[in-house]
C-alpha cells in the first residue's frame, strides 16, 4: 500500500508544479525601496546618490545580507533630484507638451554603491517593490518608461548592461565615460552631457597650446578615469607630449597608496599635473597634498572637479591655484532656482531620507519626543535665503539644466508616440523600446532657447568652456571663464581662448614652463636620449654643409653644391668662389715676375740688337737667339692667361699655348746645341756636315718640332679640349673656379713631348760642354736645361698635390721658374761681356782665349 501512496503524492505534486508554471510570478529577493515617489500616468524612474557612502559591515553568512546603511549626505545630488522634479512639474503644469498626461517618479538612493544602483534599476523596471503587494507575472510592462541617472560612469556602464536587454532608456546628465558611446555594448543608453572622448581631446590640445610637452597624470581608478586618460594620453601622443608619471587611486584606497602618488609628484621634473579625478577622489588627493604644502604644480582639470566649489573651499593651502580646465558651458534654467529653495517636494519620501537631509540643511533637529531637548529645533517652515551652503550653491546650473533636457527628451519622445495635439492618444501601449526610438530623434528647444538633440552615440554636441581659477580675498576663488572649445567646429578653430588675463600656480602671470628638453633652436636638431620618453632629448648642432630653420627638428637639410651652412648652421649661403685673381696677392706678384720677365727678354733682345754685328753675337747664332728670345718673351706673357677667372676660351688658350711657346723655345736650343755640335765636326777634315744645319735647316727644325705639338694641341681640343669647371671637393666651403684638363692624356702628352725635346738638348750640350771654348755656349746651356728639367720634374708633385688656385700658381710658377733659368743661363753671360767686357767682344779674341775665360 504504501508505494501506490507514495506514486499518487508525487503525482499530485506534478501536478499542483504544472499549475503554478502557467502562471509565473516575478518575485525579487530584498527589494529596494524608493526614496522619493509621486504617482502618474506614466512612471520615470530616477537614480540618484543622496549618500556618498555607507557603513561596512561583516557578515556571517549565517543570515540574510542586511540593507546597507548608507552616511555622508551629498546635497548635490539633491540638487539634481529637485531638477529632475521641477521639470516634471514643469511638463505636467503645462498643456502644450503633454496635454491630459501626467508623468510620475521613482527616486532611489544608490548610495555610492554600484550594486546597489543595479538592484535599484532592476526594481524600477520590475516594480515589485515591498509596498506592493500585488503578485506580477514576469511578462508584464515595464513599471518605468525611462530611468534618469546616474551621475558617475562605473554605475551607469553597470546599469546599462543590465537594462540594456530590456531597452529601457537610461539618460545620464553627468556619465562621460567615452565608453559608454559603444551602442553595441550599451544600446539603451543616452546622455545630456558631451562624451569623455571630445574632452580627453580638448585637454591634450590645451596643454599642447600652452607648450607644455612634459606633464605628470593623476586619475580615478574606475571607468570614468582610466578611459578618460586612455584617450587623452593617445591623443597627447600624437601632438608630441609625453607623460612623465600616470598615476591611479581611488578615494577608499589606503594611505599608503596616496602617499606613494605624492612622493612621485614631488620627485618628478614635470610642472603640470592633468587630473581625470572626480570631485570626491580630487578632495581625497588634496588632503594628502595640503598636508605636504606641495604647491607650485600647475593643475588642468576636467570637469568633475574644475567648477567644483566645495573642492575649492577644502583646498586651504591653495594647491589648485591657477588651475585650468574644461566645464560644461553656463545655463540657466528660469524659475529652477525659485523650485529648488521649496524643499517640500523632497518630503515625499516614506523613511527618514527627508528629516536627515533638514537637519543637515538648516543645522537644526526634530524633536522625536516631547521630553528630548534639542540644541535647535527644527519647526519645519525654514527659509533657505540667508543659508549658505552646497544645496544652495547654484553654480552648477550647467548639470542641473542636463537633468533638465533629460526629462524633457523623454517628454518630446512621449509626445511623438501618442500623437499629441491638444490631447494625446491615451490608447496607444507603450513600451521602453519604443520610447528609445522616438528619443533617439528628438530635436527641440528649450524654453531657454538651447537645441537638444542626440548623435548616432547617443551624444550630445560636445561644447566646453575653458575655465581658470583665479583666486581672490577670504580664501574664495573666482572660476573664470577664458575660453571656449566646440567639437562641432573645423579642427583649426575648435579652440579659442580669449584675451583675458590667467593666473598660473604660485599666482603667477607667466605661463609656467614644463618640458623634458628645452626647445632646440634652429641649426640644430633633436637626438632622442636613450630610453627616454621622445620628448626628452638632445640639442645637437647640425653638421658642416647642413642647415636646419626650424626649431625642434629631427633632421638637417644639406645645401646645395654652390651653398654652405653659416655659422649658426640655420640658411645656406652662397659659397665663396675662389681663383687666381690679379687682385690677390698671389696674382699680383705672379703677375709682376711675369712682366718683369718679359721686360728682361725685351731688354735683352734690344742688347743683341745693338751688338748684333759684333762677333760674340755673329758668332752663337744671332737668328736662334732672337726666336728664342722672341719665344721666351711669348713664354712670360702665356703664364698671364693663367690669372683671372677661368673661361672657356681662356682655358683652351692657356695650356695650348703654354705647350706651344715653350717647344719654340727648347727648339732653338735644341738648334742653337746641335749647331754647336755640327760646328765642331765640321772643323774636322774631310767633313761637310754643316750644309745641313744651315740657317733655313734651323728654320725648318724648329717649325718641325713646333709643328707635332701644334698637332698634339689641336686633337686635344678636337676631342676633348679643357673647360672651365666649378671644384666643390678640394674645399667645403669654397668653390674653385679651374679648368679642367678634358683630356688628361692630352695635357701629360704636351707636357711630355716638352720634356723630352728638353731632355735631348740637355744630352746634346752635356756632350758639347767639353768642346773649344769658342763654342762653349754649350755649357750654359746644359745649366739651363737642368734647370728646366728640375723645375719640370718637381711641378708634377707639387701640381698634384695642390689645391685649387695653387695648382694654377704652381703651373705659372713652374713657367716662370724655367723661363728665367733660360733666359739668365743662356743670355747673361753674353749681354755682362757686351755690356761690361766689350774688350772681349772681338773676333780676335774669339778665336784666341775664349770670350768666357777671364
Amino acid at each position: 500500500m504504501w508505494p501506490e501512496q507514495g506514486w499518487a503524492f508525487l503525482h499530485l505534486l506534478l501536478v499542483a508544479s504544472f499549475s503554478l508554471a502557467e502562471e509565473p510570478e516575478c518575485r525579487q529577493r530584498d527589494p529596494e525601496n524608493s526614496q522619493l515617489l509621486k504617482d502618474g500616468d506614466i512612471m520615470l524612474g530616477g537614480l540618484f546618490s543622496f549618500h556618498t557612502n555607507w557603513i561596512e559591515k561583516e557578515e556571517t553568512y549565517m543570515r540574510n545580507p542586511l540593507p546597507l546603511q548608507c552616511m555622508s549626505l551629498n546635497f548635490r545630488e539633491f540638487q539634481l533630484a529637485q531638477a529632475m522634479l521641477f521639470a516634471i512639474e514643469e511638463i505636467n503644469n503645462s498643456s502644450d507638451l503633454l496635454p491630459g498626461i501626467t508623468l510620475g517618479y521613482k527616486l532611489f538612493d544608490t548610495c555610492g554603491s554600484i550594486a546597489r544602483s543595479v538592484k535599484a534599476a532592476l526594481s524600477l523596471i520590475n516594480g515589485n517593490e515591498n509596498e506592493s503587494a500585488t503578485v506580477k507575472a514576469c511578462t508584464g510592462p515595464a513599471h518605468v518608461q525611462a530611468i534618469m541617472g546616474e551621475a558617475s560612469s562605473s554605475p551607469s556602464m553597470a546599469i546599462a548592461t543590465v537594462t540594456g536587454p530590456f531597452h529601457t532608456p537610461l539618460i545620464s546628465h553627468y556619465a562621460t565615460c567615452a565608453c559608454l558611446s559603444d551602442k553595441t555594448k550599451y544600446p539603451s543608453f543616452l546622455r545630456t552631457i558631451p562624451s569623455d572622448y571630445h574632452q580627453s581631446r580638448a585637454l591634450a590640445h590645451l596643454v599642447k597650446h600652452f607648450g607644455w610637452t612634459w606633464v605628470g597624470a593623476v586619475r580615478s581608478n574606475e571607468d570614468y578615469g582610466n578611459n578618460g586618460m586612455a584617450i587623452f594620453t593617445e591623443t597627447a601622443q600624437q601632438l608630441g607630449i609625453c607623460l612623465e608619471y600616470s598615476e591611479t587611486f581611488f578615494r577608499t584606497d589606503p594611505s599608503e597608496k596616496i602617499e606613494k602618488i605624492i612622493k612621485i609628484i614631488k620627485a618628478s621634473t614635470s610642472k603640470v599635473i592633468v587630473a581625470f579625478l572626480s570631485h570626491m577622489d580630487m578632495e581625497v588627493l588634496i588632503e594628502g597634498l595640503s598636508a605636504h604644502n606641495l604647491t607650485g604644480f600647475q593643475w588642468v582639470g576636467t570637469e568633475a572637479w574644475i567648477f567644483d566649489s566645495q573642492t575649492a573651499s577644502r583646498d586651504k593651502n591653495h594647491i589648485l591655484d591657477g588651475a585650468i580646465g574644461l566645464y560644461i558651458p553656463k545655463a540657466h534654467v528660469s524659475g529652477l532656482k525659485d523650485f529648488m529653495f521649496n524643499v517640500k517636494p523632497l518630503n515625499s519620501t516614506k523613511d527618514n531620507l527627508f528629516t536627515e537631509f533638514y537637519e543637515a540643511l538648516f543645522s537644526c533637529k526634530f524633536k522625536k519626543s516631547q521630553s528630548e531637548e534639542v540644541p535647535t529645533e527644527c519647526t519645519g517652515h525654514e527659509d533657505l535665503i540667508g543659508v549658505e551652503n552646497i544645496f544652495t550653491d547654484m553654480s552648477h546650473m550647467s548639470i542641473f539644466n542636463n537633468v533638465y533636457k533629460g526629462v524633457y527628451a523623454v517628454a518630446h519622445a512621449l509626445h511623438s508616440i501618442l500623437s499629441c495635439n491638444k490631447t494625446c492618444n491615451n490608447k496607444v501601449q507603450l513600451n521602453p523600446s519604443m520610447i528609445l526610438q522616438h528619443i533617439k530623434k528628438v530635436n527641440f528647444k528649450t524654453k531657454e532657447g538651447e537645441n537638444v538633440y542626440f548623435n548616432e552615440n547617443g551624444d550630445p554636441v560636445a561644447k566646453y568652456e575653458i575655465i581658470n581659477w583665479q583666486p581672490r580675498e577670504n580664501d574664495k576663488v573666482d572660476f573664470v571663464i577664458v575660453g571656449v572649445y566646440d567639437a562641432s567646429l573645423p579642427a583649426e578653430k575648435q579652440m579659442n581662448l580669449q584675451k583675458k588675463t590667467l593666473i598660473w600656480a604660485n599666482n603667477s602671470l607667466q605661463v609656467p614652463v614644463s618640458v623634458c628638453s628645452e626647445t632646440c633652436p634652429a641649426g640644430t636638431l633633436k637626438v632622442l636620449q636613450k630610453g627616454k620618453p621622445v620628448c626628452c632629448y638632445d640639442c645637437i648642432r647640425c653638421a658642416e654643409g647642413e642647415v636646419n630653420n626650424n626649431t625642434d627638428s629631427v633632421t638637417c637639410l644639406r645645401c646645395p653644391p654652390e651653398f654652405w651652412s653659416n655659422n649658426n648652421r640655420d640658411t645656406c649661403v652662397t659659397k665663396e668662389v675662389e681663383f687666381l685673381s690679379y687682385k690677390e696677392v698671389m696674382g699680383i706678384l705672379l703677375t709682376t715676375a711675369s712682366l718683369f720677365g718679359t721686360c728682361m727678354t725685351a731688354a735683352v733682345a734690344v742688347i743683341f740688337f745693338k751688338y748684333r754685328e759684333t762677333p760674340l753675337v755673329r758668332a752663337n747664332n744671332s737668328e736662334l737667339s732672337f726666336l728664342l728670345l722672341l719665344f721666351l718673351t711669348l713664354c712670360f706673357l702665356c703664364s698671364l692667361t693663367f690669372i683671372g677667372r677661368p673661361s672657356e676660351w681662356s682655358c683652351m688658350l692657356r695650356h695650348t699655348a703654354f705647350g706651344i711657346a715653350f717647344v719654340l723655345c727648347i727648339s732653338c736650343v735644341l738648334g742653337k746645341t746641335m749647331v754647336v755640335l755640327m760646328a765642331f765636326k765640321a772643323t774636322l777634315p774631310g767633313t761637310n756636315m754643316m750644309k745641313w744645319f744651315g740657317p733655313a735647316q734651323q728654320r725648318i727644325s724648329v717649325l718641325g718640332f713646333t709643328l707635332i705639338q701644334v698637332i698634339i694641341c689641336v686633337t686635344w681640343l678636337a676631342i676633348s679640349p679643357p673647360f672651365p669647371s666649378k671644384n666643390f671637393k678640394d674645399f667645403k666651403d669654397k668653390i674653385i673656379l679651374e679648368c679642367a684638363l678634358g683630356s688628361s692624356v692630352g695635357f701629360w702628352s704636351v707636357l711630355g713631348y716638352i720634356g723630352l725635346l728638353a731632355l735631348l738638348c740637355f744630352i746634346f750640350a752635356f756632350l758639347a760642354r767639353k768642346l773649344p771654348d769658342n763654342f762653349n755656349e754649350a755649357k750654359f746651356i746644359t745649366f739651363s736645361m737642368l734647370i728646366f728639367c728640375a723645375v719640370w720634374i718637381t711641378f708634377i708633385p707639387a701640381y698634384v698635390s695642390s689645391p685649387g688656385k695653387f695648382s694654377v700658381a704652381v703651373e705659372i710658377f713652374a713657367i716662370l721658374a724655367s723661363s728665367f733659368g733660360l733666359l739668365i743661363c743662356i743670355f747673361f753671360p753674353k749681354c755682362y761681356i757686351m755690356l761690361l767686357k766689350p774688350d772681349r767682344n772681338t773676333k780676335k779674341h774669339m778665336m784666341g782665349k775664349g770670350v768666357f775665360k777671364s
